[in-house]
């Protein structure tokens, strides 16, 4: 059943937490359902996500990708994201989308994600990184009061839930953002050498 616009939406998905995770990414929150091509992050097959995953780490943009079937690889996603530390979920718990459509612009936060929850399940994550305008906007409303935002493609420091915590904030993966898939990737890599995963 379809969500009626400017009804309160839940988070569809489990938060992704490897307990070895080094790294938590965070989107806004993920498109309706009716974009979905698997049951996991960045399921719309438009968006960039897992393409830059692929150039980052095996220089190959289709490598999580099924494109005959136009959809994704999911298992070999997880177990790839399992092995290198890294937990997804989103800023938002629970949004009401004002138009009825994926677009962060028309995403009203309606309860913000409580994070110590999600740290708490990962006592080695010191870092977070954000991929969006919203997402960072929204992260940034949960931190310590004087935490700055950082500037796309760099980050910042704070301190937060008891733990030194760096905050990335990377290009949107999603195809709105105006940059090419092959740059956006550039943007990732310093970010996976600087935690040393690549």
């Amino acid at each position: 059943m379809g969500q009626r616009e400017g009804q309160i939406e839940r988070h569809p998905l489990e938060p992704f937490l490897p307990s070895n995770a080094k790294l938590l990414m965070l989107g806004s929150f993920p498109p309706p359902k009716t974009r979905w091509k698997m049951d996991f992050y960045y399921p719309n097959f438009q968006n960039d996500m897992w393409k830059i995953f692929g150039l980052c780490f095996f220089n190959d943009k289709f490598f999580f990708l099924d494109v005959e079937n136009k959809t994704f690889r999911e298992q070999l996603i997880r177990e790839f994201l399992n092995e290198k530390g890294i937990a997804i979920f989103d800023t938002a718990y629970e949004v009401i989308r004002l138009k009825g459509n994926a677009s962060d612009k028309f995403l009203k936060i309606h309860t913000p994600t409580d994070l110590t929850v999600l740290l708490d399940k990962m006592p080695k994550c010191h870092s977070m990184m954000t991929t969006g305008d919203k997402a960072t906007d929204t992260l940034i409303l949960s931190m310590p009061e004087g935490t700055q935002k950082p500037e796309i493609g760099h980050s910042t420091q704070t301190t937060f839930h008891g733990r030194d915590m760096r905050l990335y904030r990377m290009p949107s993966s999603s195809r709105a953002y105006p940059l090419a898939v092959e740059k956006k990737a550039q943007a990732y890599t310093v970010l996976f050498k600087d935690l040393a995963m690549l």
